[in-house]
C-alpha cells in the first residue's frame, strides 16, 4: 500500500520565546498536529509563516514560527492557496534544550487524491482501445 503523504522538511520551532509556547508545552506530544498560517502583516520577515496549535480548552495559541531559512516556498505555496496539501507535526521535543531548540516541527506533502484518478486524457485512450 502506498504512503499517503511524503516527507517534506525538519526543523525547530522558531521565534518560541515571544509566543505562548510555555502556556501549552505541557500538552504537546511527538506527532501532535499543529497548523500553518501565513502572516503577510509580519514586519520582520515577508514569508513568515506561523505555527498555531489547537489547546485542550479549544484556544488557538501561536506558538512560533518556521525558521526564515526554511519559510519561503511553504510561504508561496499557501499564499496560493494550497496550505492543505501540509501536514505539520512536531517530530521531535527537547525540553532542556535552549528556547529554539526544544521543538522540532516536521511537515509532510499530503498526497494529492485528485491525482490518483485517471485524467481526461487517459480515459480518451482507454475509450478509444474498446472500439
Amino acid at each position: 500500500m502506498k504512503s499517503n503523504k511524503m516527507f517534506f522538511k525538519e526543523f525547530h520551532l522558531a521565534g518560541a520565546m515571544y509566543y505562548d509556547l510555555d502556556e501549552v508545552f505541557e500538552e504537546l506530544t511527538v506527532g501532535t498536529r499543529l497548523e500553518l498560517l501565513r502572516d503577510k502583516d509580519n514586519r520582520f520577515d515577508g514569508n513568515a509563516v506561523a505555527v498555531m496549535y489547537h489547546s485542550m480548552e479549544g484556544e488557538t495559541v501561536h506558538i512560533g514560527y518556521i525558521p526564515r531559512a526554511d519559510n519561503e516556498l511553504i510561504a508561496a505555496m499557501l499564499d496560493m492557496g494550497w496550505g492543505k496539501i501540509f501536514r505539520c507535526t512536531i517530530g521531535r521535543i527537547c525540553p532542556k534544550a535552549h528556547y529554539e531548540g526544544q521543538i522540532h516541527l516536521k511537515i509532510s506533502i499530503l498526497k494529492n487524491e485528485e491525482s490518483s484518478q485517471p485524467n481526461n486524457r487517459d480515459r480518451r485512450k482507454k475509450n478509444q482501445s474498446t472500439y
